[in-house]
């Protein structure tokens, strides 16, 4: 199967064939590996945690702070939400590069997102912090909460004893009583061996790195690249 009407050398065209073939089976296995997070039973009935949250646009500042609770997080009873931890807050004085680039590409889609299961972005920091850090990223889009005074972040694995932070994804659904359920959840540490990769799939950077002769080495985002890297 061809991908372009180049003229390729032969030893090219034999190479991306085989690196084709490693693609789809790639495609079919992660297709496997969807299906087994799909089919996971219903998990532990969690609290039904509260977060504090501003006004829902960063331009009407930061009161009132009002209080929502996680099962006012969703927007119908048949929806997914999607919880995106962020390392801020707490130990985590300043707000985690690697986060921020997430929230920064999930801020572009979260109205596609949103056609679909609903998503928030959830920190230790306090909503004054939170928000500040915000607009300073434009994220003017998603709804941001602060969890720094319940035990949410701790019981889902994304805060030590310490208050250290620690970058996560969690999913949540409601049962038939309409109580919160865990679903599932993931950190970047999958394995001894494979450490900062576990939420990759979520991150578009990384897959258009890897299409190129360089890879992604090991290159970790900044919150400020500098304005010659930018005019480059």
């Amino acid at each position: 199967m061809q991908q372009t009407r180049l003229d390729e050398p032969a030893e090219y065209a034999r190479r991306r064939e085989e690196l084709r073939q490693a693609e789809v089976e790639l495609m079919h296995h992660r297709e496997k590996v969807a299906s087994l997070r799909r089919q996971l039973p219903m998990g532990a009935a969690v609290p039904d945690y509260e977060f504090l949250e501003g006004p829902r646009a960063l331009a009407d500042g930061d009161v009132p702070v009002t209080t929502v609770r996680l099962s006012e997080l969703f927007t119908s009873p048949e929806r997914a939400l999607v919880v995106q931890h962020v390392m801020y807050g707490k130990r985590q004085t300043s707000p985690c590069p690697m986060c921020t680039l997430w929230v920064d590409g999930l801020n572009g889609v979260v109205r596609h997102i949103g056609q679909n299961a609903d998503f928030v972005v959830a920190a230790a920091a306090d909503p004054a912090t939170l928000r500040a850090h915000a607009r300073d990223r434009g994220w003017d889009d998603v709804r941001l909460v602060s969890c720094g005074a319940s035990a949410f972040q701790y019981d889902l694995g994304a805060e030590d004893e310490e208050g250290n932070q620690d970058s996560t994804v969690s999913v949540f659904i409601l049962g038939a009583d309409g109580s919160p359920r865990h679903w599932y959840s993931t950190h970047p540490r999958m394995s001894a061996d494979l450490d900062q990769r576990g939420i990759d799939l979520l991150c578009p950077l990384w897959h258009l790195l890897d299409l190129t002769p360089q890879g992604r080495g090991d290159w970790y985002a900044s919150l400020d690249y500098g304005e010659h890297l930018l005019a480059r």
